[in-house]
Order: C-alpha cells, then structure tokens, then sequence
C-alpha cells in the first residue's frame, strides 16, 4: 500500500539535497508532487532528473519568489488549479550561516530570517487557507538538531530554526480545529551539499557525537517526512521529530 496515494504535495527548496529525497519519497508513495526551487534553471533540472529516473511520475515545478506573499499565493494556486487540492506543504527551503559573531553583518543575520523563517510563515499561511477550505491538510516543517543544542558560530542558523520550532507548535495549536496538522523534523547531521560547505572542524565533532557513528543520509530524513505526512501519523501534530541518531552534543 502507497502511503500518500493520490495526496497533493509541494516542496520547497525541493531541488537537492533533503528537499529532493522527499520529493522522490513522496513519489514514490503515490502523491503528485509540485518541487519549488529558487531558480527556474535548477528546478526544471530537477524536473529532468526525476522523469527519467521515473517516468510515470506526476511532477511539476515551479520557482516562486518565497519571500513574496503574492507569488507564494500564485503558485499555491496554480497546485490547485493543475491538481484539484493541497494535501501536504514541506517548507524544507533554507540557508545555513558560520560567520563569527564579530564579523557577522545584520544584512547577512537579516537574510538568514528571511528565508528560514519569513518565507515558511507565509507558505504556511497560503497553504493553511487552502487547507482550511479543504477539509484540513499537512504542513511540515524542516528544523535542525541545532534548534535544540546551538551551535559554535553562524548564530543567525539556530536562532532561525529555535522560531522555526515556535512557529510549528503555535500553529499546531491554531490549526487544529480545522483539521491540519503542523510538526516539524529535526535533522542532526546529513550528508547534504549544506553540510560540506561547513569547515570540518564543525563537522567532526558532531559526527563523534553521534552514537550510530555515522552521518544520516537525506532518505533518513525523507523517511521520518513521510510518516509524519501519512495517515500513520494522524494524531500527531505540534512535534519537533528529532532523526539525528541520538547525537550528544
């Protein structure tokens, strides 16, 4: 049994890393998938990538400007209008940060919020009134293992994801009247372009500190999103799922 059959789904920052293995995943378990990206160039990218790995595929993609409510909204609207619904929304779009506090500019703090936090308030808003219309829906949220522990530098990062976490469980208690869930993962340590831009002396203590021994790959994460989007995880809402191997840090 497909666990997301026939579910509309769309995901942000779909185009690589996390992002591009629950679109997969999503796929996979029978949802209709629209993959959001930045750029226009590296979503139909994607969008190659994907048909000829699986043709039968129902995939679409689009690259709204995230910080815009009115291009969000547009974009929303085009998934209804192309597929009838909005089931699922997966605001997995972000940026990390590693710049010293005594070198960190307010512009650079300022455009880490934006996209971390601003432009999953108002997907989750274009999505919630959708799904309020509906009948309810599924937003999810990607956190980070930082949101609970901080890290050493790029403070901007851990201050985005601890109002991510907020954000999810005010909007679980909003929300649920209306019958749409809000929870959100936490990912520790993943094998991601995002990760191998961070210098290894972040990296290495972090991957000690893990009791598995090992770096998570984007399925493991791709795999706790499809639980929490399923009908397994019906009486689950305003949970920050933390995958990240029991890391202690």
């Amino acid at each position: 049994m497909k666990l997301l059959k026939d579910k509309v789904a769309v995901v942000t920052g779909g185009t690589r890393g996390i992002g591009a293995a629950i679109v997969r995943t999503y796929l996979q378990q029978g949802a209709k998938v629209a993959l959001w990206g930045s750029r226009q160039q590296t979503v139909d990218q994607a969008l190659s990538q994907i048909r000829d790995e699986m043709p039968d595929a129902c995939v679409q993609g689009y690259a709204p400007n995230l910080l815009d409510p009115e291009s969000v909204a547009a974009a929303m609207a085009q998934v209804v209008s192309d597929w009838g619904r909005l089931d699922i929304l997966v605001n997995n779009a972000g940026v990390s940060a590693r710049e010293s506090l005594y070198d960190y500019a307010p512009s650079a703090f300022e455009s880490t919020l934006d996209l971390n936090v601003k432009a999953v308030f108002l997907c989750a808003q274009a999505a919630a009134r959708i799904m309020k219309e509906q009948g309810g829906g599924v937003i999810l949220n990607t956190s980070s293992m930082v949101s609970l522990y901080g890290q050493p530098s790029g403070v901007a990062y851990p201050t985005s994801k601890f109002a991510v976490n907020g954000l999810t469980k005010s909007l679980a208690r909003e929300l649920g009247k209306d019958n749409i869930r809000v929870n959100a993962v936490a990912p520790g340590i993943i094998r991601t372009d995002m990760v191998a831009a961070l210098p290894e002396s972040m990296i290495a203590p972090m991957v000690a500190a893990v009791p598995l021994g090992r770096i998570g790959e984007p399925s493991d994460i791709a795999n706790a999103f499809l639980f929490l989007a399923s009908d397994l995880a019906s009486y689950v809402t305003g949970e920050i799922l933390s995958v990240d191997g029991a890391a202690m840090v």
